[in-house]
């Protein structure tokens, strides 16, 4: 794998990661709101930090982030380089047709 790829495909997994950072802040806020709804308290604790969701959730979706970041950014990568899909498609729309 050269370089070029290499750093793609990086970039791709840290991506989804910071993206699943934001969902799991999200699915966070949502959890706690509706404990509260409820009027009890969330317990915080698994891992040591103060995280409310359950733990299979909080180990689960970085995983599955790293994860499915690898696999995206060699599929993108397949279809942007490999393939060209993307290239093609841009200047077709940019012909001038007479």
């Amino acid at each position: 794998m050269n370089l070029k790829k290499t750093f793609y495909v990086l970039c791709t997994m840290v991506l989804c990661l910071l993206l699943a950072s934001i969902a799991h802040g999200l699915i966070e806020n949502w959890y706690i709101d509706s404990f509260l709804a409820q009027g009890t308290a969330p317990v915080a604790g698994a891992f040591g930090y103060k995280c409310f969701l359950p733990w299979p959730i909080t180990v689960f979706l970085p995983l599955a982030a790293i994860i499915g970041g690898y696999f995206l950014g060699q599929s993108w990568w397949k279809i942007i380089y490999v393939e060209r899909r993307f290239a093609k498609r841009r200047f077709d729309l940019f012909k001038l047709k007479h």
